[in-house]
């Protein structure tokens, strides 16, 4: 059976996930990390998709992003997967592939489900045990919107000026969210979801959702089709 395609709708965000392959490194230095945002903000422009939140860890990568068209998101990963390669062999004298095959990515609800991704994001260095907490890891979105720092290639969603009416207001709320974390459900209803490439949201935002996109935005029920009336009738003669 083909593949279906890569779900993809213009203006709602997407987190994306990138592996290397086999389950290698893709970091392997605070230079490589360096390197790698440049090119992600360069991507970012040219692409015109919004990046709102990041974290990068040691085999991997997470992204949140909202494209303003179908395939702006897939030509800002394969731009910016084919020049962070060129990079990374040069500087570690090697060759070949670096990434695990196609990038993962899911549609999710402009609302609570996005900041859920984000809290998720900025734990993910927590969960890694790379870091003690997400304020000591430099390499995520975390700082920025706990109001550590300012990075002009990211843009803020919508919820998350929606916490507060004042910076203060909003990295304050922003922070106590980050440090309630979500339950061990949330986490892999996240991670499901992610891996599986199927939207997540309520059920309004997902029938809204699956209107626009113009296909199923969610797995179909296991087992072979029901058949119609007239089918069955046709079966019995």
């Amino acid at each position: 059976m083909a593949r279906m395609p890569r779900l993809s709708v213009p203006h709602h965000p997407h987190h994306v996930l990138q592996r290397g392959n086999n389950g290698q490194a893709v970091f392997l230095s605070d230079a490589d990390r360096v390197a790698f945002l440049r090119l992600l903000g360069d991507a970012v422009i040219e692409s015109r998709v919004a990046l709102h939140a990041y974290v990068l860890l040691e085999a991997e990568f997470r992204l949140l992003l909202t494209p303003p068209d179908e395939r702006a998101l897939a030509r800002l990963m394969q731009s910016l997967g084919r020049r962070y390669v060129r990079v990374f062999n040069q500087a570690h004298g090697r060759s070949g592939t670096l990434w695990e095959g196609r990038f993962r990515s899911t549609v999710v609800e402009p609302a609570e489900v996005l900041l859920d991704c984000m809290v998720h994001m900025d734990l993910a260095p927590v969960r890694a045990g790379l870091a003690s907490e997400p304020a000591a890891w430099p390499w995520s979105s975390h700082g920025v919107y706990a109001g550590q720092r300012t990075q002009p290639i990211l843009t803020p969603p919508a919820v998350y000026w929606s916490l507060g009416n004042t910076p203060f207001a909003r990295e304050a709320a922003y922070a106590r969210r980050v440090s309630a974390g979500l339950s061990l459900a949330e986490q892999a209803r996240l991670d499901r979801t992610l891996r599986s490439g199927w939207a997540l949201g309520t059920e309004d935002f997902l029938a809204r959702l699956q209107t626009q996109a113009g296909r199923r935005v969610l797995p179909g029920k296991p087992g072979r089709p029901r058949k119609l009336p007239e089918a069955k009738k046709q079966d019995q003669k």
